[in-house]
């Protein structure tokens, strides 16, 4: 029968591999060009909270001998 022939046709077509389609690609290229800009600004952001921090607290008499709190007596 030629509806076999046709319903078979369907099944295979639905689990044959399928190819990926543009917007995947798209997608993917995307983000493998917005890796070494994501990165960056990652590590540079924490290196600066850390410089930043570290200056804040010697500036503040946390750390170190700065600060303008009162002289010791």
């Amino acid at each position: 029968m030629n509806t076999d022939k046709i319903y078979a046709e369907q099944l295979a077509n639905e689990y044959a591999p399928k190819e990926a389609s543009k917007v995947v690609a798209l997608k993917k290229l995307d983000a493998k060009a917005k890796l070494p800009a994501t990165i960056f600004a990652y590590t540079f952001g924490i290196v600066s909270a850390l410089v930043m921090g570290i200056g804040m607290c010697l500036c503040m008499g946390q750390i170190g001998p700065g600060g303008t709190a009162a002289p010791r007596r």
